[in-house]
């Protein structure tokens, strides 16, 4: 897992959510070297698993300048810390198209736009977001095999295409095709899996040219990255996790987030309660594959609830109250949405600087310098 006890634990409150922002720019590098450095335009990394504004800044530093989100508050710290380009990947409905509309009012030096599968839906947007001087992008969300939202390839699809071409205000501005159905262990699997999406969508680009195609969640970036000059939008490559190292080790990215618990009871003579409970570490996954301990590889979990973690293990005995451990989440992105801010780590020091969570909340709260758009 790559990550050396911390050198100072005392100085951080636990449950605490770690990061480090040297393994986090090495991930970004990785990122830009797998679609070339000269094709770095091809780059729209998602937002969602790490929603703060310096990690967002990292890869503006390094000149990436498009980006992906999936709420309205990741849209406004994109925004914020000065993305020129950025997508909701989730069709706005009710009271989130004004919210966007207030984006956009707010920050004119960023464009925004917005996926859609659904004619009343493009419609409403239509109507709410127009703009002939601005028109407002949209993307055709394309169901690619995850049946969670888009809309198939074929005539249903053409036919909202064409309705959006034909109206004032709004632009078609191409297709998304998110594979999040694609976690398969077998690299085999997922090439062939990544070849029948590009079969589908190259075919109908053939026939009929899109301005743009985005694609790839971050099991299967390297594999779009590789076949096509699509745009690619991994999110998870910024932070990693332990589930994804260990399901896809032939991507080489570090983990860059972890948590800080501690032990506050030993009840029993081979058991283990840590203060990461529910609340602390993402809890969606089965019972024993929530979590990893580093140092306690033997680490059966017994109990998970609000706030505590009860494990067993022969090692039990070595542990007194108070002491410190690193957990590494099987699923960083839910985890990081748990904390307020993370703790920086630099070389094993905790540096004492702590990075906002900002877009964890589904309105953002005003800063000096800006006043969000109402919830």
């Amino acid at each position: 897992m790559e990550w050396t006890p911390l050198t100072n634990p005392e100085n951080i409150p636990s449950p605490g959510l770690l990061i480090d922002p040297g393994k986090v720019a090495r991930n970004i590098d990785r990122m830009i070297s797998t679609v070339g450095s000269d094709k770095i335009h091809r780059l729209r990394p998602h937002v969602k698993s790490h929603k703060m504004s310096e990690v967002t800044k990292l890869q503006i530093d390094r000149g990436i300048h498009q980006f992906k989100a999936a709420t309205i508050a990741e849209l406004e710290m994109a925004a914020e810390s000065g993305a020129e380009d950025v997508l909701l990947a989730y069709q706005p409905v009710g009271p989130n198209i004004k919210r966007l509309a207030c984006l956009i009012e707010r920050f004119p030096g960023t464009s925004f736009s917005a996926i859609t599968d659904n004619m009343d839906c493009a419609r409403h947007i239509a109507d709410q977001l127009g703009n002939d001087r601005n028109p407002f992008r949209l993307f055709i969300d394309i169901d690619c095999g995850m049946h969670r939202t888009g809309i198939a390839l074929g005539e249903k699809m053409h036919s909202l295409r064409r309705w959006i071409e034909k109206q004032y205000g709004v632009n078609f501005a191409g297709l998304h095709a998110y594979d999040g159905h694609l976690h398969q262990p077998s690299l085999e699997t997922r090439k062939e899996e990544v070849a029948s999406i590009k079969s589908a969508l190259g075919d109908y680009v053939a026939a009929d040219p899109v301005p743009a195609i985005i694609v790839s969640g971050s099991p299967t970036f390297n594999l779009w990255a590789d076949t096509t000059d699509w745009q690619c939008s991994p999110g998870t490559t910024l932070l990693w996790d332990i589930g994804y190292a260990q399901s896809f080790p032939e991507l080489d990215f570090e983990i860059a987030a972890c948590l800080l618990t501690r032990v506050i009871s030993t009840p029993g003579e081979m058991n283990i309660c840590l203060d990461l409970g529910h609340k602390a570490v993402a809890a969606e996954n089965p019972l024993e594959r929530r979590v990893s301990l580093q140092g306690i590889a033997d680490a059966k979990t017994l109990t998970h609830s609000e706030e505590h973690l009860v494990i067993k293990s022969t090692k039990a005995t070595q542990f007194s109250p108070g002491d410190a451990l690193l957990g590494f989440p099987r699923h960083i992105c839910p985890t990081v949405a748990l904390h307020a801010d993370a703790n920086v780590i630099s070389n094993g020091n905790a540096t004492g600087e702590t990075w906002q969570v900002r877009a964890r909340n589904r309105a953002l709260e005003p800063t000096a310098k800006t006043t969000p758009c109402p919830s």
